[in-house]
């Protein structure tokens, strides 16, 4: 890969000790670390992904809005222009991918949340580049969005857990019908499932307010992690049976709790700070307070929580004691847990106080590691956003070193703070936060505080100038009494970029430390950088030159790829091809290379679109055969950490936000049944074809319509195919349940009776499919004794309802056979661009109609003028109370701004 050169806010070489007697000549000296580590970081640029939504949670039957933004370390090399946009629901499974294309490094999409496929649920929503999708996925965008349905749901319920017990616990659910009526005196059937089986499962009624207690026996703690309580109401003549399905995770409570000391050890006779979080099954964090004890029952210490569960403490260990923590938490309970054991000699990294101009880091060690590498040369090394920004070699004189690093010098973020040994070994870490660099300031102001229903409202956006550089802006303004939402519990793109963006672990309300309402919002951070790691990459690897392997470059458009080979399988050189877009009227052609290769690059067109790569220019062309390379995406990582932020009860948290949105979609109810006269259709099944006339009846069956928008068969596959799991290794499907169990005899695909490969699956188009009928069991061994295979995917293409034809000639049947020498395929497209549509009202009878809307006004791509201004006018709706706008931007540089305002609506 080229090298990428690398604007450094600066590196400082800093020798604290010249020549001392006894010092020994360092093993790898300090210019030639920095030199392998300023390689990689000039060739591997960092890219990061922030997605503005225009507000935090929705409705089945909204359209969600999103503005993209792409922020890059490095400027000197072409960034990604494409980013990738992942829809999935709470079972993790994909639900939608959009293509958003990049200029200026901002984009916008939108996403209709149709009630025909979308449910209530916690949505994740992943954003990435391809160029991204090199390193560990940790690093992707992931932010959880709520949606409720007042259209479809048939059922509410308020779900609550009270433990009872190790292995019981109390759910305790009250159920509301589609109108919000309580659901009194229902007899009701209940199971509790682990993917397939029950563990448990028993019959109830409901009382007249509605209210059902269920107690559970939880015989594993893991099944809950992906366990289901479902619960079926029974019907009458008038009214079929009501399902609700819940998930299990917050059934038990449970708790964690760890100690992570400042440096990453306990020094024997080194005062040391300790940092701990308390965090329960959920990830969420715990109040929690307690005590330090050692071996002989003394007391040496005590803390309490700070924020969400974390804290810190003090004290001086002892070598060869073992201490415990005793642990109370909020609902009486108490646990004892080891502290890390204390070592006779080391040395550590800690954090002294920053005073406004310098972060002052120390260098501790005990005496004994001190009678030891008295002279000594330790290097310290400053990383941050991928640029080494401080750089220094200290020589051990004292048991104690301060280190001063201006702050001017650094950028704003997470900085790293690294000790190396002088062999190139890692010592010790500690992150830390620098917010010295100005931020944009974004001024925001409207013509009045207070304002009418749908009343015009005028609203300046001011940002002072920063050497004329470009920016993107988007504004959102919302009904914040229809839509309540604490901000602290935002991911904006100061919290995004500056802190979530380069931390593995989960970060309980990241706005939280950027709001400067919350006074301990600096102390807090200090703690919770001290109980994350940052890990995008290792010094030790550096240092050996073991960089990452590189399978995608930044993407600068979309490119459709493949080789043309003879039907004798050798590739095809200077060969013809011709790619056309019907929908966009597009035609272009392109030559092999020598090894047959052909790409189209840099297409633009939108989602949904025909593509056709052909070969029949050239001569020869009844010999040619184009293989297409296979479009690459990340594989799903299951039990993101993000998912913490499910919500359990999304009818009671949403419950102003849906009331809302059964008055804006009164006429949009679904209706159950339909009893219509027409001509039945005979429905094909496997039965039909002789190699599956063994089978027994279908566990499951997929009709043509769960495929309706699925553009790449494959890419739908791990979704539809209920009770089969997709093996990213080995590349093939597997049956769930014997998966798990440690099975590895993979599922045989059938075409029309005919039996295929898993490459042959990409060749399949989604709108040509009939049906497809999933087998867990082969009872007789019919098909599993053939094909050494466990469980059967039937797929079975449409077929043209015809009366009896004559023979077919061969010319008419060769025309039936898939052509090898041309292509048709719906590759993921560009989101197909839209806009928000914002009501005026200018007449006494356009004020007349109602107007529910929750987002007042959205813009994904507000522009200022060469002052840093700019005035929008938009027209409120009909809800009274408080309208909040948020205002997130990024200019060319990189440096990031975001400002919330609030006005009220009478």
């Amino acid at each position: 890969m080229k090298k990428l050169s690398i604007l450094l806010f600066s590196t400082l070489f800093v020798l604290c000790a010249k020549n001392v007697v006894g010092q020994q000549l360092p093993a790898i000296p300090i210019n030639t670390v920095v030199e392998k580590v300023q390689k990689y970081f000039g060739g591997y640029p960092v890219e990061k992904v922030h997605l503005h939504f225009d507000k935090p949670y929705y409705a089945v039957g909204d359209t969600l809005w999103f503005k993209t933004y792409l922020n890059h370390n490095l400027f000197e090399y072409a960034p990604s222009k494409i980013i990738y946009v992942e829809m999935l629901n709470s079972k993790d499974s994909l639900i939608q991918t959009l293509r958003i294309p990049l200029k200026d490094n901002a984009g916008k999409g939108q996403l209709v949340l149709d009630p025909q496929f979308i449910a209530q649920d916690n949505y994740r929503f992943r954003a990435y580049t391809k160029w991204m999708a090199n390193f560990d996925q940790s690093f992707f965008y992931n932010k959880i969005v709520p949606v409720g349905d007042a259209i479809n749901k048939k059922l509410g319920a308020e779900v609550n857990f009270t433990p009872d017990g190790n292995a019981k616990t109390k759910a305790t659910i009250q159920f509301r019908d589609r109108s919000g009526n309580l659901v009194g005196r229902r007899k009701l059937t209940w199971e509790a499932i682990d993917g397939w089986d029950p563990f448990d499962k028993g019959k109830a009624e409901t009382d007249d307010m509605g209210r059902v207690n269920i107690n559970l026996t939880i015989k594993d703690r893991e099944y809950l992690k992906k366990g289901r309580l479902i619960v079926k109401l029974d019907g009458d003549k008038l009214e079929p049976p009501l399902v609700g399905n819940y998930s299990l995770q917050p059934a038990l409570w449970d708790a964690d709790v760890q100690f992570f000391p400042e440096g990453g050890d306990l020094l024997a006779g080194i005062p040391k700070k300790i940092a701990f979080k308390a965090v329960s099954s959920t990830g969420k964090g715990l109040k929690v307070s307690g005590k330090i004890f050692d071996s002989k029952k003394k007391e040496v210490a005590s803390f309490g929580e700070l924020a969400f569960g974390m804290g810190v403490l003090d004290f001086v260990p002892v070598l060869g004691e073992r201490y415990k923590a005793t642990v109370t938490f909020e609902n009486g309970e108490q646990r004892s847990y080891d502290l890390p054991e204390v070592k006779a000699e080391g040395i550590n990294v800690v954090f002294h106080q920053d005073d406004g101009t310098t972060l002052q880091m120390g260098l501790v060690a005990n005496d004994s590691f001190y009678e030891k590498m008295t002279n000594q040369v330790f290097y310290v090394f400053g990383q941050s956003n991928g640029h080494l920004v401080y750089a220094a070699q200290a020589t051990l004189k004292n048991s104690s070193v301060l280190i001063n690093i201006p702050k001017d010098k650094l950028p704003n973020g997470i900085i790293q703070i690294s000790i190396m040994g002088a062999d190139g070994k890692l010592v010790s870490e500690r992150l830390v936060f620098n917010d010295s660099q100005p931020l944009l300031d974004i001024g925001i102001k409207t013509d009045k505080a207070a304002y009418s229903q749908k009343e015009l409202v005028k609203m300046s956006i001011d940002v002072a100038p920063r050497d004329s550089m470009k920016a993107n802006y988007s504004v959102s303004v919302i009904d914040d009494s229809k839509t309540p939402y604490n901000d602290d519990q935002e991911l904006g793109i100061l919290s995004n970029y500056l802190l979530t963006s380069d931390l593995k672990g989960y970060v309980e309300q990241p706005n939280y430390y950027f709001n400067s309402k919350n006074e301990n919002r600096k102390e807090a951070l200090n703690v919770l950088l001290m109980t994350q790691g940052f890990r995008r990459f290792s010094y030790a690897d550096l240092i050996a030159e073991k960089y990452p392997q590189v399978q995608f470059f930044p993407e600068q458009g979309i490119s459709i790829t493949g080789t043309l080979r003879l039907n004798t399988g050798r590739t095809f050189p200077n060969g013809g091809l011709l790619l056309s877009i019907p929908a966009r009227n597009l035609r272009k052609d392109t030559y092999t290379d020598n090894n047959g290769r052909f790409a189209f690059e840099n297409l633009v067109f939108p989602d949904s679109s025909k593509v056709t790569v052909s070969a029949r220019g050239n001569d020869n062309f009844r010999s040619l055969v184009i293989n297409m390379d296979p479009t690459y995406f990340p594989g799903i990582d299951q039990g993101n950490p993000y998912t913490s932020n499910n919500i359990q009860n999304i009818d009671q948290e949403m419950k102003a936000y849906l009331a809302n949105s059964k008055n804006e979609y009164r006429t949009s109810i679904l209706i159950d049944e339909v009893q219509v006269t027409a001509t039945q259709k005979k429905t094909v099944t496997s039965k039909e074809f002789s190699a599956l006339s063994g089978l027994s009846m279908p566990e499951h069956r997929i009709e043509a319509d769960r495929l309706s928008g699925c553009n790449v068969f494959t890419m739908c596959l791990s979704t539809l195919l209920t009770g089969i799991t997709y093996d990213n290794q080995t590349l093939k499907y597997y049956i769930t349940r014997n998966y798990n169990q440690g099975g590895r005899v993979p599922v045989q695909f059938f075409l029309n009776g005919m039996p295929i490969d898993e490459p042959s699956l990409n060749s399949i188009q989604p709108a040509e499919i009939e049906a497809i009928e999933i087998f867990l069991r082969d009872d007789l061994g019919t098909v599993s004794r053939t094909y050494q295979n466990d469980g059967v995917v039937s797929i079975m293409t449409k077929k043209n309802d015809q009366k009896k034809q004559p023979r077919m000639s061969l010319a008419e049947i060769e025309s039936l056979l898939p052509k090898t020498n041309i292509i048709d395929m719906v590759p993921l497209g560009y989101v197909k661009e839209r806009q928000y549509y914002m009501p005026k009202y200018t007449t006494s009878d356009s004020k007349n109609t109602n107007d529910y809307r929750t987002t007042i006004y959205w813009n994904p791509e507000v522009e200022l003028d060469e002052k840093g201004h700019v005035t929008l006018e938009f027209y409120n709706a009909d809800g009274n109370g408080r309208y909040k706008v948020v205002v997130e931007g990024q200019d060319a540089a990189g440096t990031v701004g975001r400002s919330v305002y609030y006005y009220n609506v009478k």
